[in-house]
């Protein structure tokens, strides 16, 4: 039987109530409703950690479409040890890291503007608050390598030497990548910030 792919659609809305365990055992014999029971208890989440690596919500559906067919795919090796949902993450992350592969050929050679750090090191303003889909936006707006290395070390919370190991690179590249990012990520909110501070001005 083919795994269930839940953005396809389909007709039985599986609202059964199961236990994680239950849910995973039944996911392992492949029962169809029970995968789709898996996708709407599950699916916001991991769409959000897809989000942070792509560019635009069509992107991200995609690595979530292509990650839930392996979770599917591949119950049967999670150990429980650790939670399900970070089991999960991590297929989602390897997904959206496969998909970078796929589609940037070129990733360490981007012909993009570089940015000085030592133009934005300055701290922004306390009183500037900015909302989750403003930082969200800031950081999908960061080139595909940029975005890449900012996610898997700011917000996974892998090192360096193990995005290295994860992307074939050398690890001075994922530092530099990250400076960067990081540097691209600052400029950008500081010019939402004077944005802001003008429209407050009117």
């Amino acid at each position: 039987m083919q795994p269930f792919c839940p953005l396809r659609g389909h007709p039985n809305s599986g609202k059964f109530m199961l236990s994680e365990e239950q849910l995973i055992e039944k996911c392992i014999q492949k029962d169809r409703k029970a995968q789709k029971l898996l996708f709407d208890r599950y699916s916001g989440f991991l769409l959000g950690v897809s989000m942070r690596y792509a560019r635009n919500v069509p992107e991200a559906e995609d690595i979530l479409q292509d990650a839930m067919v392996k979770i599917y795919q591949h119950m049967e090796d999670y150990s429980h040890r650790g939670s399900f949902t970070g089991w999960m993450k991590t297929v989602v992350v390897n997904t959206a890291i496969n998909h970078y592969h796929r589609e940037k050929k070129h990733a360490w050679h981007l012909d993009i503007e570089e940015v000085n750090e030592t133009d934005v090191e300055g701290n922004l303003p306390e009183n500037c608050a900015f909302t989750r889909e403003e930082l969200l936006g800031v950081i999908r707006s960061l080139p595909a390598g940029y975005r890449l290395i900012f996610n898997l070390y700011a917000i996974e919370g892998y090192k360096h030497r193990e995005i290295a190991e994860m992307l074939g690179i050398d690890i001075n590249t994922s530092k530099s990548q990250y400076s960067r990012a990081r540097g691209w990520i600052r400029a950008r909110l500081e010019k939402l910030a004077r944005v802001a501070r003008r429209t407050d001005n009117k």
